[in-house]
């Protein structure tokens, strides 16, 4: 096989970089292939939660933010590639990512484990169903902290998980 590139390569005036680099990009377009067919069958990550709700996407959005504020934590940040596509006149599904934190448990974590800061903040996924309802899905916080093997952590992420559970619960009218 490898003669026959080489061979075919010359043959059209190509040189071993090229044939390496058409290589490497058929090689990337059937990982993305796979990929995009691989994204209609998710594979979540382990304590990966998914709740689908009665609401709207713009009204699940409002009521995760009221429970993140009634259950005291912070909406640290927001990102929406469907507001954002809708800005540039492109119309995709709803979907926003709300990041939710609380400064004394930043500084718990950042005492327990410093490398565990990249995990903060914690994340709420809301996506638009194509009957016009929302899901919201988080992986649960001792998930997300379980592989830094901290029993500060743990003690830490279990107060989290009850509180991201009720902030679920509230905003999906559970």
């Amino acid at each position: 096989m490898k003669y026959h590139a080489i061979s075919l390569g010359k043959s059209m005036g190509l040189g071993m970089r090229w044939i390496s680099r058409i290589a490497v990009f058929a090689a990337l377009m059937v990982a993305a292939v796979a990929g995009a067919a691989a994204a209609d069958r998710p594979a979540p990550l382990p304590g990966t939660v998914t709740v689908k709700t009665q609401y709207g996407f713009d009204a699940l959005v409002d009521r995760v933010e009221k429970a993140i504020a009634k259950h005291k934590m912070g909406l640290v940040a927001q990102a929406s590639a469907s507001r954002g596509a809708a800005a540039r006149g492109v119309k995709i599904p709803g979907n926003a990512v709300l990041m939710v934190f609380r400064n004394d448990y930043a500084v718990r974590m950042l005492k327990a484990s410093v490398p565990a800061g990249i995990e903060a903040p914690l994340r709420i996924y809301i996506t638009e169903n194509a009957d016009g309802t929302a899901s919201l899905t988080y992986r649960t916080p001792s998930a997300v902290f379980v592989p830094y093997r901290s029993g500060a952590l743990d003690e830490m992420t279990k107060e989290l998980d009850g509180i991201f559970e009720s902030i679920v619960r509230d905003a999906a009218g559970q």
